[in-house]
């Protein structure tokens, strides 16, 4: 489990594709630090298990299932990338509970600058439309970031010139992918209203509807 507070901007030193998924070299100084093999690293949101652990980098494997769901199979050699250790029982929960299980790809928009803060518009699949609300959470590679706006489509986060400085959303460029990540608790209070057999016959599909859950 992760806050979505990113410890460091990494870089891959290299991807290299297997016959079932791929093998990931990132350069890294302070995420290694105290961090063991089989330590759990979020990587641009995504929860990967550290290997060959040095002071200046680690590795990790990628199963395929990951490469289809999230962005990590199109990051290239000097590519940028979030990083940040699991929580431990006495860190700080300064973002949300971010699990590191990506629910899909969305799109970078645009990045419009104001004073030193930046809007940020990221669109995202229709399948995921029902998890986001306004003022809701939301991972974006990892970053746990705010929904200042929320249209049919898309949303608008507001960063701040420190996630700005310390993540690769400066890097994005129009069309560019992104890991997204769900509030887990939304994904949840899903489950629960659809399976469980309401006592009340009031609450219906359509009820689950207005509520912004379909």
């Amino acid at each position: 489990m992760f806050t979505g507070i990113i410890e460091e901007l990494g870089s891959v030193r290299s991807l290299v594709k297997t016959g079932g998924g791929a093998r990931i070299e990132i350069s890294a100084g302070i995420v290694t630090d105290s961090t063991v093999d089989g330590d759990s690293i979020s990587v641009n949101g995504v929860c990967l298990t550290a290997l060959n652990i040095t002071a200046d980098g680690f590795a990790a494997d990628v199963s395929q299932e990951t490469l289809d769901r999230s962005t990590l199979g199109r990051l290239d050699s000097g590519s940028r990338v979030n990083l940040e250790r699991s929580v431990t029982p006495s860190t700080r929960l300064g973002g949300h509970i971010v699990q590191g299980h990506v629910d899909g790809r969305g799109r970078f928009i645009s990045a419009v600058e104001s004073g030193e803060f930046w809007t940020v518009k990221i669109g995202f699949p229709p399948e995921l439309a029902r998890y986001f609300v306004y003022k809701g959470s939301v991972s974006i590679d990892g970053i746990s970031l705010t929904i200042a706006k929320l249209n049919e489509a898309d949303f608008e986060i507001a960063v701040i010139p420190k996630t700005w400085e310390m993540t690769n959303l400066s890097s994005l460029k129009p069309s560019d992918l992104v890991n997204l990540e769900a509030d887990v608790i939304a994904k949840y209070i899903e489950r629960k209203m659809l399976f469980n057999k309401p006592e009340n016959p009031e609450v219906t599909m359509g009820t689950l509807e207005n509520a912004g859950f379909l």
